[in-house]
């Protein structure tokens, strides 16, 4: 059975969600590991945990000191848990999160092949596209009505 939890850095499973990142996230288009993590002192942990394994995860950081802005960041799952719905229910998670604590808006930065997801879980595209680590990127958004 898959559990999502919000979970601190000092937890445990915070290395396993870091190790994931890596390998997901970070490793195949060359970025160094942890490189991202500057935020995650300050930011929420959202987790996917099956058999005491992380097998998805998302970090949603503050981008306001009132916290009612914030970006989604460093979604990953498992290779072989792809396209199960996982992603999707670490998103409603956090979101619900963000619902029951005043928190207004998520941007994120997403992969340009990650859209389509994003689309179907309410956010929306403005700006322009950019390129981040080396792949084109779309400014989304998703504001939540608290």
């Amino acid at each position: 059975m898959i559990t999502i939890q919000r979970i601190e850095t000092s937890n445990p499973l915070y290395q396993l969600e870091t190790d994931l990142r890596n390998r997901i996230l970070l490793r195949p288009i060359g970025v160094p590991d942890h490189t991202w993590e500057m935020h995650d002192h300050k930011a929420w942990h959202f987790v996917a945990v099956e058999s005491n394994a992380v097998i998805g995860c998302v970090v949603l950081n503050p981008l306001n000191p009132d916290k009612t802005k914030t970006q989604l960041m460093q979604m990953a799952v498992e290779t072989n848990q792809q396209g199960k719905g996982i992603g999707k229910l670490l998103v409603k998670e956090l979101l619900s999160f963000c619902n029951a604590n005043g928190i207004k808006e998520v941007v994120c930065h997403a992969r340009h092949n990650a859209v389509p997801f994003y689309l179907s879980l309410g956010f929306e595209i403005y700006d322009a596209p950019f390129v981040e680590v080396g792949i084109q990127h779309s400014h989304m958004r998703i504001n939540l009505d608290n």
